[in-house]
C-alpha cells in the first residue's frame, strides 16, 4: 500500500479530495469504502472517518452499513460452514445482538471505527444494521424493521426520503447496498425466513423474521448502465477511484431495471 501511495494521505488531504468530488456540508450520504484502496493514510480508518465528518459537518448525516452476518442461523453458513451437530447449540448460546458491542463482519476497517465513534448511533437489526452520525442520525436508524431489513422499514428507505447520496470510496457498485432497496420494491422475489438472537423485553430470544432472496451478482451491470444515463461525480480520494451520486436516482433506476428484466 505504501508503494502505491505517491503522496502522504492525511485527514486534511482526504477532506480536500472529498470536497473536490462534490461532498458538501449538510449532505446526507451513505458511504461504502475500502481503506486499502485509498492508499496509506496517516491515522488509518480514524483519519478517513474524521475527514468525512469534517466535510459533512453535524448539519449533515453520514451513514454506513454495519452488517453482522454471523448473527444468523448456522444452517445457512458457508464461509465457513460448521458441523450440523453444532447448529442447535449455536442457536441456543449465540449472544444476542447488541448495537453497542456486536462487531461487523467483512465490512472493512472504516466501518468498524465509525460504528464505535462517539456520537454515532446504530439501528437495531441483528444482521443488517446501519450506523449514522449527524443531524438525521436518529431518523435514519430508528425503528429498523426485522422483516425485510433492506426494504421500506430500513435506513435505506430513510436515506431515500431525505434525498441522500451514495459515496463509493474505492469500491464498485457490487457494494452499493441501496440497490437492495430496489430489489425489495420489486415485489417479485422469493420470500425466505431467517433467524437471529435478539433482546426482547430484556430477554434473549431466537427471533425468526422474513427477508427476500437477494442477489448482488447483477449490481455491477446495473451500476454501469446507471452511470451511462445519470449524473455521477468522479474523482480520487487518496488514490481510490471514487463516485458520488444521488441515491434516489440509483434506486429508481435499479427498480425499473429489475422489473424490466423480469418481464
Amino acid at each position: 500500500v505504501i508503494q502505491r501511495t505517491k503522496t502522504l494521505q492525511t485527514r486534511e488531504t482526504l477532506a480536500n479530495d472529498l470536497r473536490k468530488l462534490g461532498l458538501v456540508a449538510g449532505m446526507t450520504v451513505i458511504v461504502h469504502s475500502s481503506l486499502s484502496s485509498i492508499g496509506w493514510v496517516n491515522g488509518g480508518p480514524v483519519a478517513v472517518v474524521q475527514a468525512l465528518m469534517d466535510v459533512i459537518t453535524p448539519e449533515g448525516t453520514i451513514v454506513m452499513p454495519t452488517h453482522s452476518g454471523e448473527n444468523s442461523d448456522p444452517s445457512t453458513w458457508g464461509n465457513p460452514p460448521v458441523p450440523e451437530e453444532w447448529w442447535s447449540e449455536i442457536r441456543n448460546t449465540m449472544p444476542a445482538f447488541d448495537p453497542q458491542i456486536s462487531p461487523t463482519r467483512m465490512m472493512g476497517k472504516v466501518v468498524e471505527v465509525f460504528r464505535a465513534y462517539p456520537g454515532v448511533t446504530r439501528s437495531y437489526h441483528p444482521t443488517l444494521s446501519f450506523a449514522a452520525w449527524g443531524k438525521h442520525a436518529q431518523i435514519v436508524t430508528a425503528n429498523h424493521s426485522l422483516d425485510f431489513g433492506l426494504g421500506e422499514g430500513s435506513p435505506l428507505a430513510r436515506i431515500y426520503e431525505l434525498n441522500g447520496y451514495v459515496l463509493l470510496l474505492g469500491v464498485s457498485h457490487e457494494n452499493n447496498t441501496s440497490f437492495h432497496l430496489a430489489e425489495n420494491r420489486m415485489g417479485q422475489r422469493r420470500i425466505i425466513e431467517e433467524g437471529s438472537p435478539i433482546l426482547k423485553d430484556g430477554q434473549r430470544v431466537w427471533e425468526v423474521f422474513k427477508n427476500i432472496e437477494m442477489d448482488s451478482d447483477v449490481f455491477e451491470k446495473i451500476g454501469e448502465e446507471f452511470e451511462q444515463k445519470y449524473k455521477v461525480s468522479y474523482g480520487q480520494v487518496g488514490i481510490a477511484p471514487s463516485r458520488l451520486f444521488n441515491q434516489k436516482d440509483c434506486v429508481d433506476f435499479a427498480q425499473r431495471w429489475f422489473e424490466q428484466s423480469n418481464t
